[in-house]
């Protein structure tokens, strides 16, 4: 089935907002929870979006078990607009300009086109999956139609010549073309792996085809957030009744 023809637009700058045009009975689908606003006329429907398989599938990559579409059910065109979940980027993706197949990180998905289909994509090889950072299972998007990402802080986009080769953290990848290969290596150095900060193993994508790298993983701003709570939680502590009395006995 070919994939409905949707018109967009991108509204915002940090946590954005990926605004869509429906003609009459087109259709746009999008992970539960993430809609903003729609106009009216837009009739909403939350299914498995193909039958248990396919909602398994999805919960599998990271999504929810159940997808909601949104009909244009009026005669003329209606908008409904899908928001981030977090502070970053929404990367548009053409599926026909990239041979119908994009692989992406998982729970990346937030809208697409009517025709569009999330399936399980396995990394290549073992030890990729198991130390790759996104883990061994990733989605793959398929259909011919427009598919909207996201991903946190800048989208950096990089475009690999074949035999190009370009190691990143291992957080940091949020989609790539079928053609790009994907592995990890050890970042050798018994200082580099104990003190580097960087963990024991980076990413390895090798040309050619495109990729697109986040700045700022979810991942990490979900360690920081918990890492500032803590700390803030320590400091109301010992500016308490206990706090008070180690400073006066310490002098300070």
């Amino acid at each position: 089935m070919r994939s409905h023809e949707i018109d967009y637009q991108i509204i915002g700058d940090d946590i954005q907002v990926v605004e869509v045009e429906l003609d009459p009975q087109e259709i746009v689908r999008a992970e539960v929870g993430a809609m903003l606003y729609m106009e009216e006329g837009i009739q909403m429907q939350t299914s498995t979006g193909g039958g248990i398989f396919s909602g398994l599938k999805r919960m599998v990559t990271g999504d929810s078990f159940f997808i909601t579409s949104f009909l244009n059910n009026g005669h003329h065109k209606q908008r409904v607009a899908f928001a981030a979940p977090y502070p970053g980027k929404i990367i548009p993706i053409d599926l026909s300009r990239v041979g119908g197949n994009f692989i992406c990180q998982k729970d990346a998905f937030l809208c697409a086109a009517n025709g569009i289909d999330i399936e399980i994509a396995f990394t290549k090889r073992l030890g990729a999956g198991f130390f790759g950072g996104e883990g061994f299972i990733l989605q793959r998007l398929t259909g011919d139609g427009m598919a909207f990402i996201h991903a946190g802080g800048t989208i950096i986009e990089r475009i690999l010549q074949p035999g190009e080769t370009l190691r990143i953290d291992t957080g940091c990848l949020v989609g790539m073309e079928e053609s790009v290969d994907y592995d990890i290596k050890f970042v050798g150095g018994f200082k580099n792996a104990l003190f580097g900060g960087e963990g024991l193993f980076l990413a390895t994508l090798s040309g050619p085809g495109k990729v697109y790298l986040q700045s700022l993983p979810f991942s990490r701003l979900a360690d920081r957030i918990a890492s500032a709570a803590s700390f803030g939680h320590r400091r109301e502590e010992n500016s308490g009744l206990g706090g008070l009395l180690g400073g006066f006995i310490s002098g300070d």
